[in-house]
């Protein structure tokens, strides 16, 4: 059965964009630091690299490693939509969760206006693929998908934002997982890969 990974960036207050929904005040180090983290991140997660992106990272023809499908939120979906860009993943199926988006937004995109547990039960329950599903954002998606959330990969930033949306929006439902690896950069990032206890 195929994972649904929950990949995203947070603030030290567990926010994963400011109100307005922003998220450049996420601090990457001096200029050489910030390259050295994108280029180890890229590396081992290609396929989260927006695909108008990623021939200037370097990684046009890089396979996809973890995942081969994508479910965000609105929320998630928006910047790129603002920047008239309708099929942000082209490299990665794509399924946007939301109940007020046109349907046929794009053709590379399919939305989901219900239930987003059954869209994620149904994603891993493929078989063949060999790759997982990736869980984009927002809170309120993560919030209501827990259950089936099988690992975290936190890049946690040192930084407070104060305000802002949360990295889970939902029901107190407490959920135990165990951290599998740590990665510490020299820019106060860290990388954490968990697992569902």
């Amino acid at each position: 059965m195929r994972k649904l990974v929950y990949y995203i960036a947070v603030s030290l207050d567990g926010r994963i964009a400011g109100p307005g929904g922003e998220f450049d005040f996420y601090p990457a180090g001096d200029e050489r630091q910030a390259a050295a983290y994108a280029a180890w991140t890229n590396a081992l997660y290609p396929e989260t690299v927006p695909t108008a992106f990623r021939a200037a990272a370097g990684l046009a023809d890089a396979p996809n490693r973890h995942f081969d499908t994508v479910v965000m939120g609105l929320g998630g979906y928006r910047p790129a939509l603002d920047a008239g860009v309708t099929s942000p993943y082209a490299h990665l199926r794509q399924y946007v969760v939301s109940s007020t988006l046109d349907p046929d937004v794009d053709p590379a995109v399919t939305v989901v206006p219900g239930d987003p547990l059954a869209l994620v039960r149904e994603l891993k329950r493929e078989e063949g693929t060999g790759l997982d599903v990736w869980l984009c954002g927002g809170g309120k998606l993560a919030g209501a998908v827990l259950p089936e959330i099988d690992e975290l990969v936190i890049k946690s930033y040192p930084v407070v934002a104060g305000a802002g949306i949360p990295a889970f929006d939902g029901a107190f439902d407490p959920t135990v997982f165990d951290v599998a690896e740590r990665t510490a950069f020299p820019s106060g990032v860290t990388l954490t890969h968990l697992t569902r206890r």
